[in-house]
Protein backbone atom coordinates (compact mmCIF):
# COMPACT_ATOMS: atom_id res chain seq x y z
CA UNK A 1 0.00 0.00 0.00
CA UNK A 2 1.76 3.21 -1.07
CA UNK A 3 1.33 6.75 0.63
CA UNK A 4 -0.58 9.45 -0.15
CA UNK A 5 -0.05 12.90 0.04
CA UNK A 6 -2.41 15.42 -0.75
CA UNK A 7 -0.73 18.09 -2.28
CA UNK A 8 -3.73 20.04 -3.19
CA UNK A 9 -4.12 21.47 0.47
CA UNK A 10 -1.85 24.78 1.15
CA UNK A 11 1.34 24.30 3.45
CA UNK A 12 0.88 26.58 6.13
CA UNK A 13 3.57 27.72 8.70
CA UNK A 14 3.13 24.93 10.99
CA UNK A 15 3.58 22.00 8.90
CA UNK A 16 7.19 22.05 9.92
CA UNK A 17 6.67 22.91 13.31
CA UNK A 18 4.97 19.86 13.82
CA UNK A 19 6.89 17.05 11.66
CA UNK A 20 9.80 18.49 14.12
CA UNK A 21 9.22 17.57 17.55
CA UNK A 22 11.52 15.04 17.37
CA UNK A 23 14.67 17.52 16.35
CA UNK A 24 14.98 21.12 17.72
CA UNK A 25 17.67 22.75 16.20
CA UNK A 26 17.41 24.11 12.36
CA UNK A 27 19.27 21.20 10.77
CA UNK A 28 16.66 18.92 11.93
CA UNK A 29 13.79 21.21 11.02
CA UNK A 30 15.73 21.38 7.06
CA UNK A 31 16.35 18.06 7.41
CA UNK A 32 12.63 16.71 8.06
CA UNK A 33 10.76 19.97 6.02
CA UNK A 34 13.07 18.06 2.63
CA UNK A 35 11.98 15.23 3.58
CA UNK A 36 8.14 16.37 3.76
CA UNK A 37 9.16 18.57 0.56
CA UNK A 38 9.97 15.45 -1.58
CA UNK A 39 6.87 13.10 -1.06
CA UNK A 40 4.95 15.73 -1.53
CA UNK A 41 6.90 16.64 -4.97
CA UNK A 42 6.04 12.63 -5.45
CA UNK A 43 2.43 12.68 -4.89
CA UNK A 44 1.44 16.28 -6.20
CA UNK A 45 -1.27 16.45 -8.59
CA UNK A 46 0.45 17.52 -11.56
CA UNK A 47 -2.87 19.85 -12.83
CA UNK A 48 -2.57 21.46 -9.77
CA UNK A 49 0.86 21.74 -8.22
CA UNK A 50 2.17 23.26 -5.22
CA UNK A 51 2.49 27.42 -4.70
CA UNK A 52 5.83 28.19 -4.78
CA UNK A 53 5.20 31.24 -2.25
CA UNK A 54 4.12 29.09 0.30
CA UNK A 55 7.47 26.56 -0.39
CA UNK A 56 9.84 30.33 -0.32
CA UNK A 57 8.31 31.14 2.78
CA UNK A 58 9.06 28.30 4.75
CA UNK A 59 12.81 28.18 3.28
CA UNK A 60 13.30 31.60 4.35
CA UNK A 61 11.91 31.04 8.03
CA UNK A 62 14.74 27.48 8.21
CA UNK A 63 17.17 30.23 6.90
CA UNK A 64 16.43 32.89 9.58
CA UNK A 65 16.34 29.90 12.29
CA UNK A 66 19.67 28.77 11.49
CA UNK A 67 21.10 32.79 11.00
CA UNK A 68 19.84 32.92 14.77
CA UNK A 69 21.52 29.32 16.04
CA UNK A 70 24.60 30.77 14.08
CA UNK A 71 24.62 34.29 15.66
CA UNK A 72 23.86 32.56 19.42
CA UNK A 73 27.04 30.42 18.89
CA UNK A 74 29.28 33.32 17.97
CA UNK A 75 27.89 35.61 20.68
CA UNK A 76 28.65 32.71 23.01
CA UNK A 77 32.08 32.19 21.99
CA UNK A 78 32.72 35.83 22.16
CA UNK A 79 31.14 35.91 25.91
CA UNK A 80 33.65 33.26 26.70
CA UNK A 81 36.66 35.07 25.45
CA UNK A 82 35.34 38.51 27.28
CA UNK A 83 35.20 36.12 30.51
CA UNK A 84 38.50 35.10 30.01
CA UNK A 85 39.65 38.22 29.21
CA UNK A 86 38.23 39.46 32.75
CA UNK A 87 39.82 36.93 34.09
CA UNK A 88 43.27 37.35 33.13
CA UNK A 89 42.76 41.27 34.06
CA UNK A 90 41.76 41.08 37.67
CA UNK A 91 44.89 38.98 37.87
CA UNK A 92 46.87 41.91 37.85
CA UNK A 93 45.22 43.05 41.10
CA UNK A 94 46.42 40.58 43.04
CA UNK A 95 48.99 41.94 46.02
CA UNK A 96 47.15 45.53 45.03
CA UNK A 97 44.22 47.48 47.72
CA UNK A 98 41.13 48.59 46.43
CA UNK A 99 38.53 50.49 48.18
CA UNK A 100 35.23 49.14 48.23
CA UNK A 101 32.21 50.31 50.03
CA UNK A 102 32.43 50.05 53.85
CA UNK A 103 32.74 51.37 56.85
CA UNK A 104 35.97 50.06 58.82
CA UNK A 105 39.50 51.09 59.55
CA UNK A 106 41.74 48.89 60.81
CA UNK A 107 44.67 49.49 63.60
CA UNK A 108 47.72 47.68 64.02
CA UNK A 109 50.67 48.23 65.48
CA UNK A 110 52.42 51.31 66.10
CA UNK A 111 49.04 53.44 65.28
CA UNK A 112 49.31 51.77 61.30
CA UNK A 113 46.01 52.51 59.95
CA UNK A 114 44.12 51.38 56.91
CA UNK A 115 43.39 54.08 54.50
CA UNK A 116 39.66 55.37 53.92
CA UNK A 117 37.59 56.85 51.33
CA UNK A 118 34.67 58.33 50.50
CA UNK A 119 32.81 59.19 47.38
CA UNK A 120 30.51 61.98 46.97
CA UNK A 121 27.34 62.05 44.61
CA UNK A 122 27.94 65.79 44.23
CA UNK A 123 30.91 69.07 45.27
CA UNK A 124 30.61 69.41 49.12
CA UNK A 125 31.66 72.85 50.42
CA UNK A 126 31.73 71.14 54.63
CA UNK A 127 33.27 67.66 54.73
CA UNK A 128 33.41 65.75 58.07
CA UNK A 129 34.64 62.60 59.04
CA UNK A 130 33.58 60.98 62.57
CA UNK A 131 35.89 58.02 63.79
CA UNK A 132 34.60 55.92 66.88
CA UNK A 133 35.87 52.54 68.61
CA UNK A 134 34.59 49.85 69.15
CA UNK A 135 32.27 50.31 71.12
CA UNK A 136 30.74 53.05 69.42
CA UNK A 137 32.43 56.15 71.42
CA UNK A 138 33.84 59.18 69.35
CA UNK A 139 37.79 59.12 68.88
CA UNK A 140 38.20 61.60 66.54
CA UNK A 141 36.44 63.86 64.30
CA UNK A 142 38.15 65.56 61.05
CA UNK A 143 37.04 68.51 58.87
CA UNK A 144 37.94 67.58 55.07
CA UNK A 145 36.87 71.18 53.82
CA UNK A 146 35.71 71.08 50.29
CA UNK A 147 35.63 67.74 48.37
CA UNK A 148 34.85 67.17 44.73
CA UNK A 149 32.17 65.16 43.47
CA UNK A 150 33.64 61.35 43.33
CA UNK A 151 36.08 59.31 45.15
CA UNK A 152 38.74 60.22 47.98
CA UNK A 153 40.45 58.67 49.65
CA UNK A 154 42.63 59.80 53.06
CA UNK A 155 44.95 58.04 55.74
CA UNK A 156 44.94 58.47 58.95
CA UNK A 157 47.48 58.06 61.62
CA UNK A 158 45.69 56.39 64.17
CA UNK A 159 45.82 58.86 67.27
CA UNK A 160 42.49 60.48 68.68
CA UNK A 161 41.98 64.17 68.91
CA UNK A 162 44.41 64.62 71.28
CA UNK A 163 47.06 63.29 69.24
CA UNK A 164 47.47 59.99 71.51
CA UNK A 165 48.13 56.73 69.60
CA UNK A 166 45.26 54.61 69.74
CA UNK A 167 44.57 50.45 70.74
CA UNK A 168 44.89 48.39 67.83
CA UNK A 169 41.59 47.10 66.24
CA UNK A 170 38.99 47.39 64.21
CA UNK A 171 37.50 51.08 63.37
CA UNK A 172 34.32 52.62 62.12
CA UNK A 173 34.12 56.02 60.52
CA UNK A 174 30.41 58.14 59.02
CA UNK A 175 30.81 60.73 56.93
CA UNK A 176 28.58 64.04 56.38
CA UNK A 177 29.05 66.42 53.55
CA UNK A 178 27.18 69.96 52.71
CA UNK A 179 26.43 71.47 49.64
CA UNK A 180 27.52 75.43 49.21
CA UNK A 181 24.01 76.28 50.14
CA UNK A 182 23.88 73.57 53.34
CA UNK A 183 21.72 70.77 51.56
CA UNK A 184 23.40 67.35 52.26
CA UNK A 185 25.53 65.64 50.03
CA UNK A 186 24.75 61.78 49.61
CA UNK A 187 28.43 60.13 50.65
CA UNK A 188 29.19 56.79 50.49
CA UNK A 189 31.69 55.93 53.18
CA UNK A 190 34.77 53.57 51.36
CA UNK A 191 37.21 50.66 52.98
CA UNK A 192 40.55 49.60 51.91
CA UNK A 193 41.04 46.00 51.13
CA UNK A 194 44.00 44.00 49.43
CA UNK A 195 43.26 41.30 46.47
CA UNK A 196 44.69 38.04 47.40
CA UNK A 197 43.13 36.44 44.35
CA UNK A 198 40.70 35.79 42.07
CA UNK A 199 37.57 33.16 42.14
CA UNK A 200 35.38 32.58 39.27
CA UNK A 201 31.80 32.38 39.93
CA UNK A 202 29.53 29.59 38.87
CA UNK A 203 28.23 32.16 36.07
CA UNK A 204 32.01 32.44 34.84
CA UNK A 205 32.25 35.97 36.35
CA UNK A 206 35.48 36.58 37.68
CA UNK A 207 35.57 37.86 41.68
CA UNK A 208 38.48 39.34 43.47
CA UNK A 209 39.31 37.54 47.20
CA UNK A 210 39.41 40.41 49.40
CA UNK A 211 40.28 37.87 52.62
CA UNK A 212 38.36 38.83 55.62
CA UNK A 213 36.77 41.18 53.15
CA UNK A 214 35.23 38.64 51.09
CA UNK A 215 33.92 38.61 47.65
CA UNK A 216 33.37 41.24 45.30
CA UNK A 217 33.19 41.88 41.57
CA UNK A 218 35.31 44.39 39.55
CA UNK A 219 32.07 46.73 39.58
CA UNK A 220 32.57 46.58 43.42
CA UNK A 221 35.86 48.17 42.99
CA UNK A 222 35.70 52.13 43.44
CA UNK A 223 39.29 52.79 43.72
CA UNK A 224 42.48 50.96 42.97
CA UNK A 225 45.59 51.84 45.53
Amino acid sequence: MGVSVNMNDPVDNNTVAAASAAGSTSVDLQSQFLTLLVAQLKNQDPTNPMDNSQLTTQLAQISTLSGIENLNTTLGSISGQITTGQTLQASTLVGHGVMIDGNTILVGSESVATPFGLSLDAASNDTTVIIKDANGNVVRTDDLGAQTAGVHTFSWDGTDSAGAALAAGSYTFSVAATSSNGSPVNATPLKYAEVYGVNTSSTGASQLNLGLSGNVSLDQVRQII
